[in-house]
């Protein structure tokens, strides 16, 4: 009996450092949302207006440019899939996954070939394990991105929207991230980068009452276009980036405290399943004292005799 409470103590001790960790996890996601929060709306306003802008530039004008101009019948699209690099995060990056998962099969049953791009470690491991070609992956920084790091996920990205179909190019870009709604609520979804639907911006800033503005084209029209590409193309996927990172500390958060609560049930039944082998162990043996007692008490009456 002394060995199972023995047992019962040691998964105790261990049950309670686990809590300590995922206690101290949950209080640094915590910390780290509401820095996440500000980027997020940081990054709002410059994408705001720059969209504006590249509305204004190709309502403006009859430029055939890659960031405005839909293909008559695409044939190959790019996704950019943004995971996470590290877990304990619930199903932050599966949900991303599944989603791009279901894009992917939705694009193919259009026709059109799809060329993968992928943003953290989870996101690779899947698609490494699965032997699936990824065109290019980025690592080390979901959880706290920076402007640099989206420039260089858009540069490959921007050289193929460029290039003719035939030579490698694609026709869409596509990005997959995790939207962050509140603190319980992060929802992954798919938008279209490029080209960019002027109808939805139109309608848009419609519905806010918004007035497009209007611009002078110095060169061309084609020229600022060109300028303001990369610059779209950018600003979209840092959006996107912190977003994510921001969805991704919430997940941690969430996950950690539903693992320090279910540490500290599980400490509760250890509790109980020990305190109950230690009453057994007792009751055992006040039992055997008070066997040899009476034992002890019946030899020496008989000796008596």
């Amino acid at each position: 009996m002394g060995a199972q409470l023995r047992v019962y103590k040691r998964r105790i001790q261990a049950v309670t450092a686990t809590k300590k960790i995922t206690k101290a996890m949950e209080m640094i996601a915590a910390s780290r949302i509401v820095k996440a929060q500000r980027k997020v709306s940081a990054s709002m306003p410059y994408a705001t207006e720059l969209t504006r802008a590249v509305t204004a530039v190709a309502t403006g004008s009859n430029a055939d440019h890659p960031l405005t101009t839909e293909v008559e019948t695409p044939t190959r699209a790019a996704v950019l899939l943004v995971t996470s690099d590290r877990g304990l995060a619930g199903g932050y990056s599966s949900n991303a996954i599944k989603a791009a998962e279901r894009l992917r099969e939705r694009l193919a049953s259009e026709g059109k070939e799809v060329d993968t791009y992928i943003v953290g470690r989870k996101g690779v491991a899947y698609y490494g394990f699965r032997e699936r070609k990824v065109e290019e992956s980025w690592t080390g920084f979901t959880d706290n991105p920076g402007y640099g790091d989206a420039k260089r996920i858009a540069a490959p990205l921007i050289a193929a929207i460029q290039k003719d179909t035939a030579e490698g190019g694609v026709d869409e870009l596509h990005i997959v991230f995790t939207e962050f709604v509140s603190m319980m609520t992060q929802n992954a979804v798919d938008n279209r980068m490029l080209p960019l639907s002027l109808d939805e911006v139109a309608q848009e800033s419609t519905r806010k009452g918004e007035i497009l503005p209007l611009f002078e084209f110095e060169p061309s029209a084609e020229d600022v276009l060109d300028a303001l590409l990369p610059r779209y193309v950018e600003s979209r996927i840092y959006n996107a980036l912190l977003q994510a990172a921001a969805s991704e500390h919430a997940a941690r958060r969430r996950a950690m405290k539903s693992a320090t609560d279910n540490a500290g049930e599980l400490i509760k039944s250890l509790s109980r399943l020990a305190n109950a082998a230690r009453q057994a162990e007792i009751t055992q043996e006040i039992s055997e004292i008070v066997g040899g007692a009476s034992a002890l008490a019946d030899a020496t009456a008989g000796s008596d005799k």
